[in-house]
């Protein structure tokens, strides 16, 4: 029998210090996420980052929780239920770090009598700190303890036409009657080292301006030409003039090279070079959370217009929106009616 486990990113139980510590240590401390060696890890992440961290970001994720809970929880579980109605098939939803687990869903679909599953990491990009620790985790632990279950992934669907177009119309439909001189794509931020790791040639991704836009089989796993290449489809579809777009990233940490250009910089620089309408999407998240929310949306709008800029509009991800839920739904019908 055939089932379905949506991945999400995860979030806190609640917006409080103690919750957030713990959801910190969980997700930091995965090895795709920092990627040194344990010690040094261990000491960046218990040492340092959870005697600060913690309070300050729980006080980040007090100005987005919602009554139901936490954004991202709230806005996947939609997800699940609407494309639970539109598939013949269980749709059981884990988030990476957190609760519902990955180990959770997967037991909620062996329940059901379910022993071929479809792993769908709620990301359209590749990287190896949101895709591949997704699947790298599932694989554990169906090893461990459903050795007679299989898995098909859904492979990054960043440039498949479906998204595309529901991601265009999302930024038309919110754009429409609002004025606006420059579009910013924003991506979360990953260091380039990771671009590297994943690079299966060892030898194209050299992150110079170019390797990006030369074809190349790297491009399976590579983050960064993704990006890009979500901004430059969309960018077709929307028929959008040269010069009115552009690509940044959002989210790093400290002492590493990240990839850049860095929404924050790029959003103060269009304040200060005379933009005063500024339009941002995100669109390495399908469901908006504390990065969206707060973070472009309240954080980056402000500097915005400290700056001088007169206005910023933030695009909602496109969360549970109807055409996302046909797609998903009609992607999962077509691999649950395949031979």
């Amino acid at each position: 029998m055939k089932g379905v486990l949506l991945v999400n990113l995860g979030s806190p139980k609640s917006p409080t210090p103690k919750d957030v510590k713990a959801y910190l240590e969980e997700f930091l401390m995965d090895e795709r996420v920092i990627d040194a060696p344990k010690w040094f890890r261990t000491f960046l992440v218990k040492g340092i980052i959870l005697n600060t961290r913690p309070k300050r970001s729980a006080k980040a994720y007090k100005k987005i929780w919602w009554d139901e809970g936490s954004p991202l929880i709230v806005l996947s579980k939609r997800l699940q239920e609407k494309v639970k109605e539109k598939t013949s098939v269980p749709i059981a939803l884990a988030m990476r770090y957190g609760q519902p687990s990955i180990a959770t869903g997967l037991e909620e679909l062996s329940k059901q009598g379910v022993n071929e599953v479809l792993l769908v990491p709620l990301y359209p990009q590749h990287a190896m700190a949101t895709t591949e620790t997704i699947i790298v985790l599932a694989e554990e632990i169906r090893a461990k303890q459903y050795p007679n279950m299989s898995f098909t992934h859904l492979p990054a669907f960043y440039h498949h036409a479906d998204y595309i177009r529901v991601l265009s119309h999302s930024i038309q439909e919110y754009l429409q009657d609002k004025p606006w001189e420059h579009l910013l794509f924003s991506y979360h931020g990953i260091p380039e080292r990771h671009i590297r790791k994943t690079d299966i040639t060892k030898s194209h991704c050299k992150i110079d301006g170019q390797c990006c836009q030369t074809a190349s089989e790297a491009h399976t796993y590579c983050y960064r030409h993704q990006c890009y290449e979500t901004t430059k489809q969309v960018a077709e579809y929307l028929e959008l003039r040269p010069g009115t777009y552009s690509t940044s990233f959002q989210s790093r940490l400290a002492g590493d090279k990240w990839l850049r250009p860095y929404t924050d910089k790029t959003v103060e620089a269009f304040a200060k070079e005379g933009t005063k309408q500024l339009a941002v999407v995100t669109p390495a998240f399908i469901s908006d959370c504390l990065e969206t929310l707060e973070e472009i949306g309240m954080e980056a709008k402000e500097d915005f217009e400290e700056k001088g800029g007169e206005e910023m509009h933030v695009v909602p991800c496109i969360n549970d929106r109807d055409d996302w839920v046909n797609v998903l739904s009609r992607w999962i019908d077509e691999w649950a009616t395949a031979s």
